[in-house]
């Protein structure tokens, strides 16, 4: 299922027309928007029907920016989780030593955040590093999923918004990196790794304890 996501190597990539830079910025807005409205519509039903495979571009446009943004793993890390905590304070049950932190500059002098923003960003970094590697990102997936599934117990909606969020901090962090084409292929990604994590979570016989 998941393989055929990678696999389409040949694909061709719809171009997207060269634009002044504030329209760039606004289809670069309306494309986070999009993905979070769609997200959002799919907290009951969430199960993305069909996946829109990367194409070699889209694949090489993910590592060059990807080579970027890794340079700065620690900030991009711990805006991440800040993010994820302040905008979605109910993501912060899985943590207990933040549950009772609210102000966000406490938290990011937390060395417990940027322990785990460490291992949120290396995470995307092996899955980057095998984008050509289908059998390892897929045994990558299947190692988070049932980690989070059967020891952490997280929700897998929670999946689904950290990739909103994740989408979020790269736009608006690198603006001129992430372009609406390049935020096009994250996009798919982002969808790849919660579609897959979500079928794992199924296979372990997940039943939802709680609602978002």
């Amino acid at each position: 299922m998941f393989q055929a996501f990678f696999s389409q190597s040949h694909k061709k990539c719809n171009k997207v027309p060269m634009q002044s830079p504030h329209s760039v910025a606004q289809t670069t807005k309306s494309t986070i928007d999009s993905w979070m409205e769609r997200q959002q519509g799919e907290i009951q039903a969430d199960r993305l029907e069909r996946l829109d495979p990367l194409c070699d571009s889209e694949r090489e446009m993910i590592k060059d920016t990807w080579a970027t943004v890794y340079q700065n793993c620690d900030d991009v890390g711990v805006a991440i989780l800040i993010r994820l905590f302040v905008n979605f304070p109910s993501s912060k049950q899985y943590f207990s030593q933040f549950q009772q932190v609210e102000d966000p500059e406490e938290l990011e002098r937390s060395a417990q955040l940027r322990k785990h923003s460490r291992r949120v960003m290396n995470a995307i970094n092996t899955l980057v590093e095998n984008l050509h590697d289908e059998d390892k990102m897929v045994s990558v997936l299947k190692l988070l999923g049932k980690a989070h599934a059967l020891r952490h117990k997280v929700e897998p909606v929670y999946f689904k918004i950290l990739c909103g969020v994740i989408l979020e901090v790269l736009v608006e962090d690198f603006p001129d990196y992430i372009t609406p084409e390049v935020a096009v292929a994250w996009t798919k990604l982002l969808d790849a790794v919660y579609w897959h994590v979500k079928g794992v979570y199924e296979e372990v016989g997940w039943a939802s304890s709680s609602a978002v």
